[in-house]
């Protein structure tokens, strides 16, 4: 399939419709195809482009270029002079304004757009992911030949140490100083294990890595290690992900029956076996020390820390647990180096990242692309805009232990450091959007209603504090809460997270914490006005009759 060479986005939101912008979309499909271009142009109406002052508003990519406002009259010259001829059309500068500054990955992307930078999803749809034929013909194992042949494990991890290769599970732990943990941990034996105990709502990524590239995963945890210096990794697998661990089993036999798994890898002295375990519903599990004590064999509850798995893991062994998405970019690290990992994303947060879109946008599903995107940039080219041409509120990152990111904050790079520097995180990379129709309310009463089912009850801070926060949220969301509920709810969050003993119980008011400071004045209204401004929750009603006797 033919790569296209420009995408140009022309703005959909009600004022540029009001303006005309349907037409003039029109018209650029027809001078688009007039001109020979079909073939080299992507053309698409989409959401708000954040310029209402300049509606209806074209850009161009990869240039990133802004035209408007554009009228029926410019549409044959902005096509001839930008499209035909390469060049900015300058005589369409009402403003003119380039976005090449606006995110950090334009200024890195070398050209290219934005749907051809993958590294975890490089082969997913294109091989037999039951054939490890097809993933030799696409550079199989060949990563994993070169770590046993021709490097040290030292030499490895400081390979992945350069590379800024990043945790993708939600933490962003540097992976090669991990890494480096576990090989300086004492003791002969040692373990690498892949978490793919993916239960976070709204977060498929995992899934698809697994299902559709499953030989990627047991070279990357070979690989691994290979560098620490163990011989017996596991990969925890969510238990209602099937496929996924058929798909495993099947790529696990067919490695050992090629050499690239078992006793004398590559002809080396490395051996290394790999087991799947199937986990069994618990979101809990998902958490490290938690999914250790499950593969025991025991409960599924957190430990304290420290020690840390680094050193205290698997049986008291240490071990190296790291995350499907992280163990996905090592094989193509290891072939290509750590300077080209580097081309894509940020200074500080290099490399790709997918994630999952869902909600009120008019394109959902899996996308991967390169750190510090923003979530506008996402919501428009990848989205498609949002749905019913609706105005864009607020989304959630990492499911439901993600921050709530509401639309001041859209123009922000997405990556570790700018959301640190924002007081926001990124999150595992599901993304929930949401419209101007969601109460927060109820959104942050889902939320806290989740941690308070799947808490597993070891800790005071999380089984009390979630129940405790529900319970107040649910009274304001039928009308009887107090402002001094608020300050509650403040604190409960804070205790979360300073005094809960795993990451389930301190992310869990994550969500409630950032709608009380982002929208406090919606959840006000809920208790000084008994009135839901969305129109959408329980008190709608109360709502619509208050307007009709105003």
């Amino acid at each position: 399939m033919k790569a296209v060479r420009s995408m140009v986005l022309v703005s959909g939101d009600p004022t540029s419709l009001e303006r005309g912008a349907q037409e003039v979309y029109h018209r650029l499909q027809e001078e688009v195809r007039q001109s020979g271009l079909s073939g080299d142009i992507s053309l698409a109406l989409v959401g708000d482009l954040g310029r209402s002052d300049i509606a209806p508003s074209v850009i161009v990519y990869p240039e990133a270029v802004i035209y408007g406002p554009v009228a029926l009259s410019n549409v044959h010259y902005l096509v001839d002079e930008h499209l035909n001829k390469g060049r900015i059309a300058v005589d369409l500068q009402t403003p003119i304004h380039n976005l090449a500054g606006h995110s950090a990955w334009l200024s890195r992307r070398k050209g290219t757009l934005p749907a051809e930078q993958r590294i975890v999803l490089e082969r997913v749809g294109k091989i037999n992911p039951e054939d490890i034929q097809d993933y030799i013909l696409y550079d199989g194992y060949r990563a994993l030949g070169k770590a046993v042949i021709e490097m040290t494990p030292a030499e490895v991890i400081a390979l992945i140490d350069r590379s800024g290769l990043k945790g993708r599970g939600g933490a962003g732990f540097p992976t090669g100083l991990k890494w480096r943990f576990v090989s300086r941990a004492g003791g002969s034996v040692k373990y690498a294990i892949c978490n793919a105990d993916e239960s976070e709502p709204g977060t498929f990524k995992d899934r698809l890595i697994l299902e559709g590239d499953p030989h990627s995963i047991i070279e990357a945890i070979t690989i691994a290690g290979y560098a620490i210096g163990a011989s017996e990794g596991y990969i925890y697998v969510r238990g209602e992900y099937r496929l996924a661990q058929q798909r495993l089993a099947t790529a696990i036999t067919q490695a050992h029956e090629m050499g690239f798994l078992g006793k004398n890898i590559f002809g080396t002295q490395f051996s290394f076996e790999i087991r799947v375990h199937s986990g069994a519903g618990a979101y809990i599990c998902g958490e490290e020390t938690a999914l250790i004590e499950s593969i025991e064999g025991k409960r599924g509850e957190p430990r304290s820390r420290p020690p840390y798995p680094t050193t205290h893991g698997l049986w008291g062994k240490p071990t190296l647990v790291n995350n499907v998405e992280t163990l996905a970019n090592i094989p193509a690290i290891l072939r290509n180096g750590p300077d080209w990992f580097q081309r894509f994303g940020t200074k500080t947060s290099p490399g790709t990242k997918v994630f999952t879109i869902l909600g009120n946008v008019n394109t959902t599903g899996v996308i991967e692309v390169p750190m510090g995107i923003t979530l506008r940039e996402v919501i428009t080219i990848y989205g498609k805009g949002m749905k019913n041409n609706a105005t864009f509120k607020l989304a959630q990152t990492g499911g439901s232990s993600g921050s709530v990111i509401p639309a001041s904050l859209q123009d922000t790079p997405m990556d570790f450091d700018s959301y640190l520097r924002a007081g926001v995180s990124l999150g595992s990379g599901a993304l929930l959007i949401c419209d101007e129709d969601t109460c927060v309310v109820d959104l942050a009463k889902a939320l806290i209603n989740f941690f308070r089912r799947e808490s597993c009850g070891k800790c005071n801070p999380c089984r009390i504090g979630t129940l405790r926060a529900y319970e107040i949220l649910s009274r304001i969301s039928e009308g009887v809460g107090s402002l001094k509920d608020l300050d509650t709810l403040q604190m409960i969050c804070e205790n979360l997270y300073q005094l809960s003993n795993c990451g389930l119980g301190q992310t869990s008011g994550t969500g409630t914490r950032d709608i009380l400071t982002h929208f406090r004045a919606e959840v006000e209204a809920h208790i000084r006005l008994k009135v839901c401004p969305a129109g959408v929750c329980s008190m709608s009603g109360r709502w619509t009759a208050s307007q009709a006797n105003g």
